[in-house]
């Protein structure tokens, strides 16, 4: 009997180690990395790639202006080589007039990655609240022709500011021009900072933009390309701004009488994929894309410089009264724009002075 029960008790101990052993090995296995939905896309494309089995792609385009707007016209031509190139195996669909949201939720769709659209063309500027650097771009006066703005825009610089939007899901492939803004109004000539005092004008959601129209004295406030024409039809603002071809494309004269050449603000633009919707495609494709999109913004740049000067006739005898002021007052009243925003911009206000003097 006290043989039986030794046996016993041993059994015992020896199944209880046992079970505390499995539980102990269960309990420090070490949790999976987590992994970006961007990530797990290059991994599933760099696989198909090895496999020869690549689905076919489908790029949502979107921005915010109609289909006269350069960027617009520039943009079928980029959809069009995409398409001759790859063989149709990655195809670009156009979504003009903000039909897939306006600037500031075009760039907010491709951060939270919805799906929405996978490629915008939005002033460089309009990232500034996800990236603050991003506003080096559109400080005001900075640039006095389109050279030297194109330029910059293609400068280190201006690829340092972009460095933070990786990580946000955005890439820029290229960049666009907008050409520089301008005032319009239904009060009267704009000839200095006093005229502006006061006037109620639309701005994009653009913090660089709003702290130079308050810098002048007027009040600005955001609202949507797309619901523009009709506020300022019901006059519920007085004024916007924007570059000629913009103002003219869009009619933007039938419900504005003065426009004022202040050129206050540079407005390059940044042709910008989703990093998700980029690491979809081959190699060979993204080559494709990205030669495309860097030789429609050759072909954007030019037609904006065109249009920018021959419109300004078609503005005039479409009944707008086009006033010239001398820039030397607004620039120094929007010079706190820079220093009040010094610690923003780091070193790269250094960078983008000695850049101008070099330039």
């Amino acid at each position: 009997m006290k043989k039986f029960l030794a046996v016993t008790l041993a059994t015992a101990m020896t199944l209880s180690l046992v079970a505390c052993g499995s539980s102990s090995s269960e309990t420090a296995a070490p949790a999976a990395p987590e992994t970006t939905a961007a990530e797990t896309t290059a991994a599933e494309t760099e696989k198909a790639e090895v496999t020869g089995d690549m689905p076919e792609v489908t790029l949502k385009l979107g921005f915010s202006t109609n289909e006269e707007d350069p960027r617009a016209l520039a943009a079928k031509q980029f959809a069009d080589e995409v398409a001759e190139k790859t063989g149709g195996a990655v195809t670009v669909e156009l979504y003009p007039s903000g039909q897939l949201g306006g600037d500031a939720d075009l760039i907010n769709s491709i951060s939270l990655d919805s799906g929405t659209v996978d490629i915008i063309i939005t002033d460089a500027s309009n990232f500034a609240t996800y990236e603050p650097k991003m506003g080096i771009s559109a400080l005001p006066f900075q640039f006095e022709d389109f050279e030297t703005a194109w330029a910059f825009m293609d400068s280190d610089i201006e690829a340092e500011a972009e460095a933070g939007l990786l990580e946000q899901n955005m890439r820029v492939l290229a960049h666009y021009c907008n050409g520089f803004r301008c005032v319009t109004n239904s009060k009267g000539a704009v000839e200095s900072p006093d005229d502006m005092k006061g006037m109620l004008i639309r701005t994009p959601e653009n913090p660089v933009i709003m702290a130079t129209m308050t810098a002048l004295g007027a009040n600005p406030q955001p609202l949507s390309f797309s619901e523009l024409y009709q506020a300022l039809q019901q006059g519920t603002y007085d004024a916007q701004e924007n570059p000629i071809p913009v103002i003219y494309n869009n009619n933007l004269y039938e419900v504005q009488k003065y426009l004022s050449v202040t050129n206050h603000i540079y407005s390059g633009m940044c042709f910008t994929i989703a990093e998700s919707s980029w690491q979809k495609m081959s190699a060979e494709e993204q080559a494709i894309v990205q030669e495309a999109a860097t030789a429609s913004a050759d072909y954007d740049r030019e037609l904006n410089k065109q249009q920018t000067t021959d419109l300004v006739a078609s503005l005039k005898e479409a009944g707008m009264e086009i006033n010239e002021p001398d820039l030397a007052p607004f620039a120094e009243a929007t010079a706190s724009v820079l220093t009040d925003n010094a610690e923003t911009y780091g070193d790269l206000l250094d960078k983008l002075a000695e850049w101008k003097k070099a330039n």
